[in-house]
């Protein structure tokens, strides 16, 4: 076991310093590693989706401020008994009007719209954490990317060093009449096909931290901190019974009830009728007077009394107590599904990057010497060599699945912002 432990150390420790003197072959800047959490805060202050759900929750708010509004009173003006025949043809014995039209609401109207008003406000906000969750799955999912091409590009320069050496050795010995001229043409197709795997990986990394980049909205001047691929639970990542109690899923579904719970009280409310009342002052021309006037208007519910109104809003929140129960059994699926993901995930990380790592760094060490010395054949070397590259990328790609894996499950476990914060 310790020596697999030694084994695995010095794997990465060649790998890292592999990545290194790549850095510094290829003109990369050497600096401050960008962690994840940099990288995911920069994204989250800079990504349009996060510019949206900000004036979804600056819209939400201002809805909010509208709602609490009363209606506007209405000026009205009345000029009667003007433009008529007899002692009315002119304007001396009109009668002015001016007055004010004031509507009352009755039924609780303006705090039933305050109600989903507030309701589409904490909608908003989920809106808001479930945007910046999915930007940090995003960016969690380009980093690790990044990561794991960059060591599949050190792992293809290492094999393309080993190519040489192997041509080199190769050539050695046809000059010296221990092998024949085939062995030199299976070592030099080695290196080609070791140089076109190194431009197919840079090109791909290129292109991965290009879309980082793109993502975060910056250069990634230095580094990115390899720590963040290599880290592996030591047992089981999680519990094994699923919930969705508290998740962001189940919180939007949720607030969406809270919202279908609101329209149908609202809907209740716009059932009672209002009544606008008018108080006014009349001036009467012919004899200079004035006198006030009252009046008073109450609309009759005869077409349309509301019921419609109210079984449409019953009818939607059956609907969003419905969609609640499937959010919450599809997000405990998900969950469960994220966990055996996940322990499997890191299971086989832990078998690629332990014994059978060693083991094929073991065999590749015992075909080199074993070749130099005459004892294998060149087959022998490339097949061992072959399968040192190909444990080496299962072990970065198994690495990688489990990060994302873990990811995903953070994500479907993320916590929703606590109602009033």
């Amino acid at each position: 076991m310790h020596r697999i432990i030694a084994a695995v150390l010095a794997a990465t420790s060649c790998v890292a310093v592999a990545q290194a003197q790549d850095n510094i072959a290829t003109g990369q800047p050497v600096g401050p590693a960008l962690t994840l959490d940099q990288a995911v805060a920069i994204a989250g202050g800079s990504a349009p989706a996060a510019d949206a759900a900000q004036a979804g929750m600056d819209a939400a708010q201002a809805a909010r401020t509208v709602a609490g509004l009363r209606p506007n009173p209405e000026l009205q003006s009345q000029v009667e008994n003007v433009v008529g025949s007899g002692p009315y043809g002119g304007v001396r014995q009109a009668e002015t009007t001016v007055g004010l039209n004031i509507p009352i609401e009755l039924g609780g109207k303006r705090s039933a719209r305050m109600a989903v008003a507030d309701a589409q406000s904490h909608r908003a906000v989920l809106v808001a954490a479930i945007t910046q969750a999915d930007i940090r799955l995003q960016v969690t999912a380009l980093y690790i990317d990044a990561i794991a091409a960059e060591r599949r590009m050190a792992t293809a320069r290492d094999q393309l060093r080993i190519a040489h050496d192997a041509l080199n050795a190769a050539r050695i010995r046809v000059q010296a009449g221990r092998a024949s001229p085939l062995e030199e043409q299976r070592a030099d197709v080695a290196k080609l096909n070791a140089e076109a795997e190194v431009q197919k990986t840079q090109r791909l990394a290129n292109a991965i931290r290009a879309n980082l980049e793109r993502r975060i909205g910056q250069p990634v001047a230095g580094a990115l901190d390899g720590a963040a691929l290599d880290h592996l639970p030591p047992a089981s990542f999680g519990p094994t019974m699923a919930t969705s109690a508290g998740t962001l899923a189940l919180a939007a579904a949720d607030a969406d009830l809270a919202m279908a719970d609101a329209g149908v009280r609202l809907a209740r409310s716009q059932r009672i009728p209002d009544v606008t009342i008018g108080p006014a002052v009349r001036r009467l021309s012919a004899t200079n007077d004035t006198a006030a006037v009252l009046s008073l208007s109450i609309p009759i519910p005869l077409f349309d009394a509301g019921q419609a109104a109210v079984a449409q809003a019953s009818a939607q929140r059956i609907q969003a107590e419905a969609q609640r129960r499937m959010t919450a059994l599809d997000v405990e699926q998900a969950i469960t599904d994220a966990l055996a993901e996940a322990d499997n995930a890191a299971t086989a990380a832990r078998n690629a990057n332990g014994p059978a790592l060693a083991a094929a760094q073991e065999a590749a060490r015992i075909a080199r010497i074993g070749y130099r010395e005459g004892k294998f054949g060149q087959i022998d070397l490339l097949d061992a060599e072959r399968t040192l590259a190909q444990t080496r990328l299962a072990a970065i790609d198994a690495l990688a699945s489990y990060q994302n894996a873990r990811a995903r499950l953070e994500r479907l476990i993320a916590p929703a912002p606590v109602q009033g914060n």
